[in-house]
């Protein structure tokens, strides 16, 4: 199952041989980043430095250089400002895109995305979502890179149900401000064509949606881009999620046994009880950026 993980074609990252040689790493970025620590102490932690180092292949320049344009989208969208309350349509939206109860086989936090679920939102409010379910995945992972696993079904997918700038967009944020958080991205029954235009080249008969795709893949950076998995509903999708995860957990939408489905009520008190925890938690570590 290696496969899922780690591609052969991924360069080999410059992982600095102890942890005294990371720590030493980490310092260098904080010199580099001037008063930045100091203004946003609870972003700029060690753990969130150490992730972009890793997304940033160990080198301090570049990774000084990605934080620094972090920082400067945090005062401006204030993301560690929104809260459940704050989500247009949150009864469908958390339909549309939630973070289950349930690790996966390695300890690993999973958020699933549905799609082809119709939305009335609009794309700035869907962005505002997915920036909402970042900071809470960053929450509960902050001590570990690429801590998450991404799945999202595409049965029934149609150009309409994921607008092109909608996908740039959301794309842009997670790798530029939210990198080394993915650890794989599994994308479930999509259109056979998705898979043929993602790996080869074709230089005729382009569809329309399948040249919207091959675009979007031109929005990945390397890393990225080695991460997405695409799985169909037979025995080999059975074979690869019953590796990854309890199928007593995984919904069946993915080829698990839980057909329960999601408890709208449960998870809002959770999100509003993560919301709490946020909130305390940023004013505990000195953070005073308001919206």
């Amino acid at each position: 199952m290696s496969y899922l993980f780690k591609s052969r074609s991924e360069p080999t990252p410059m992982i600095p041989a102890s942890l005294q040689e990371q720590l030493a790493k980490i310092n260098e970025v904080r010199g580099l980043l001037g008063d930045l620590p100091m203004e946003m102490p609870k972003f700029l932690s060690d753990a969130t430095i150490r992730r972009f180092l890793q997304a940033r292949n160990w080198s301090t320049v570049h990774a000084a250089k990605s934080l620094k344009e972090a920082a400067s989208w945090r005062r401006q969208y204030k993301p560690e400002k929104i809260c459940w309350e704050n989500i247009a349509d949150s009864e469908n939206e958390a339909r549309r895109a939630y973070i289950p109860d349930y690790l996966d086989k390695n300890g690993r936090m999973v958020f699933i995305t549905l799609p082809t679920i119709k939305t009335k939102a609009s794309e700035k409010d869907l962005i505002k979502y997915l920036v909402y379910n970042l900071e809470n995945l960053v929450l509960n992972s902050e001590d570990a890179e690429e801590s998450v696993v991404w799945i999202s079904d595409f049965r029934g997918w149609a150009v309409s149900s994921t607008p092109f700038s909608l996908t740039r967009e959301s794309l842009h944020i997670i790798q530029k401000y939210y990198p080394g958080l993915i650890a794989v991205a599994i994308l479930t029954n999509p259109p056979r064509i998705f898979e043929s235009f993602w790996k080869v080249f074709a230089d005729t008969n382009y569809t329309f949606c399948a040249l919207n795709y091959r675009i979007i893949k031109h929005f990945l950076e390397p890393k990225m881009n080695e991460k997405v998995k695409f799985v169909y509903n037979n025995s080999e999708c059975q074979r690869i999620m019953g590796d990854m995860f309890d199928l007593d957990k995984l919904e069946s939408t993915f080829g698990g046994r839980n057909t329960a489905g999601l408890d709208i009520d449960k998870y809002a008190e959770k999100m509003r009880r993560q919301d709490q925890i946020r909130g305390a938690w940023t004013q505990a570590n000195g953070n005073t950026s308001s919206p």
